[in-house]
């Protein structure tokens, strides 16, 4: 079983987010989780993504990238996962895109325990850019190549964390950042504890 990243006093620690590849992409994720289901082999993955473009993506290089950001976040997760993911309602398969997410994204899991748990906790109206911003300088401290990153890298994994925040529910908007209540399915509290992700689980629970 994979557990999220964890801190490491190594020089080598590394955060390794893909949070530039993308949002939830829940459609999409819908999709490869059926393939995995499957089992499907590498040309038959191949035949999927790229010849009959089952992501609808304009070109094969965009389906590409996306179907491998898309699988490398859903084979950290159990296959109880992608059949929920595969065959649940837009809710459910919303939620469990999260848990990929989260499972993949150490910044994501550490942004939610530091940020979003406080803002809730003071009841703040909303989250601010400048919030992921300062965090991101933190994270720096212990992964000093987020120090070279671009401003603008920063600020475009900013708007999708925003992204994935507010498809998830805990956002009215991504634009307004407006914070809301968001309320977890049985059936991903269910998977979470039966595969002992406590951590993802608290995350998840950051309004309670």
């Amino acid at each position: 079983m994979t557990k999220p990243q964890q801190h490491s006093t190594s020089a080598d620690f590394s955060y390794h987010s893909d949070l530039n590849g993308g949002s939830l992409m829940v459609r999409e994720s819908r999709v490869v989780a059926g393939l995995l289901l499957n089992e499907v082999s590498s040309e038959e993955w191949t035949r999927a993504i790229i010849t009959n473009n089952l992501l609808q993506k304009r070109s094969p290089k965009t389906a590409d990238r996306f179907g491998c950001a898309i699988r490398s976040r859903l084979q950290l997760l159990d296959p109880d996962f992608w059949r929920a993911l595969r065959d649940g309602d837009d809710e459910l398969a919303t939620q469990i895109s999260f848990v990929a997410a989260l499972q993949r994204n150490l910044l994501l899991v550490e942004f939610i325990e530091q940020i979003v748990r406080d803002a809730y906790a003071a009841h703040a109206e909303k989250l601010q850019v400048y919030q992921w911003l300062d965090f991101l300088d933190d994270c720096g401290n212990k992964d000093p190549r987020i120090n070279r990153w671009q401003p603008a890298t920063k600020k475009k994994m900013g708007s999708v964390v925003f992204r994935m925040l507010k498809e998830v529910g805990y956002l009215h908007n991504a634009r307004g950042r407006k914070l809301q209540n968001m309320q977890i399915r049985p059936e991903t509290r269910d998977l979470l504890a039966n595969t002992t992700k406590h951590r993802l689980l608290a995350c998840m629970e950051v309004r309670t």
